[in-house]
């Protein structure tokens, strides 16, 4: 293993703190006796090829400092290789580090975890959502979540968490159940008018929203949950519920597990790690170990 560690870095995820967060994590890491590298792309495309560039270089470790959507992009280097990947969690929702049990906005614990990883191989091989060459660890979301996506990303005020508070708010004021056509890999079909539907490789999103809560990263297979046509009345009491996961016992919600999940709907967007993918229809294959994350021990 080389000892040349790559930090991976989003500066402006949580506001900032990926700038601010790098350095606790580089001074972790160069106490337990490893050589860090820093890559900050130009923009995202430049940031991948630069990730690539240095897994391709035999880097010991590619360690994504940001949030979901570093992570995502970190997922595109190192999904299918030996590299293993380290999370310093530092950005708005942090799901792929709240499914894996990892510290979140601690940096320098991140830092040191990700080095105990290295110096005695503890890590945990887990499954990754892909979508044609594309990636993914948590969840991928469709239907009104998305849609809240697709109008609070039009939207350029407020900013962070309360841009998407209003986005639901204006989103929920016009939204009707979507027909969707859903085929698992059993060959059945399932034609449903529905409020959602989630793949998910990892339990939560949207910083917390436990939508696929008793989702398993290590069992080969998706938990698809499926929230019906429902009131909005019946949505809004329903929607706390999903914080805690205790919404799965609800009588509009249904849950399947399946390797491969194909989605078919029209004028919807899907989003997977919070990252828009395409217009469906997708198809969405899970793949077992698909990459080693650096666990320090914590198993998630």
């Amino acid at each position: 293993m080389s000892s040349e560690i790559t930090l991976f870095v989003n500066p402006t995820a949580g506001h900032g703190r990926g700038a601010q967060a790098a350095q606790p994590a580089a001074s972790a890491l160069r106490a337990a006796g490893f050589q860090v590298r820093t890559v900050v792309g130009a923009d995202a495309d430049d940031a991948l090829v630069r990730a690539r560039e240095a897994v391709g270089e035999g880097t010991g470790a590619l360690v994504a400092v940001g949030g979901d959507g570093l992570v995502n992009l970190a997922l595109q280097a190192v999904a299918g290789t030996d590299t293993p990947l380290g999370i310093v969690a530092v950005g708005t929702g942090n799901d792929f580090a709240r499914a894996l049990g990892l510290p979140i906005r601690d940096p320098a614990t991140a830092g040191r975890l990700v080095a105990d990883g290295l110096l005695g191989s503890l890590s945990r091989e887990i499954d990754l959502g892909r979508i044609g060459d594309h990636w993914f660890g948590t969840v991928l979301a469709s239907g009104f979540d998305s849609r809240v996506n697709d109008r609070g990303n039009r939207m350029r005020l407020p900013l962070g968490r309360f841009k998407y508070d209003l986005a639901i708010a204006l989103e929920l004021a016009t939204f009707k159940a979507v027909p969707f056509k859903l085929t698992l890999d059993d060959g059945s079909v399932r034609e449903v008018a529905a409020t959602l539907i989630a793949v998910g490789n990892g339990t939560s999103y949207g910083g917390g929203m436990r939508i696929c809560a008793e989702a398993d990263m290590s069992d080969g297979l998706f938990d698809v949950t499926v929230v019906g046509d429902c009131s909005r009345t019946t949505l809004l009491k329903v929607f706390p519920r999903v914080y805690k996961g205790t919404h799965l016992d609800h009588p509009a919600v249904s849950v399947y597990r399946a390797a491969r999940v194909e989605l078919a709907a029209e004028d919807i967007t899907g989003y997977a790690d919070g990252e828009p993918v395409g217009a469906l229809p997708l198809v969405a294959q899970c793949v077992p170990g698909a990459v080693r994350i650096l666990t320090g021990g914590r198993t998630g």
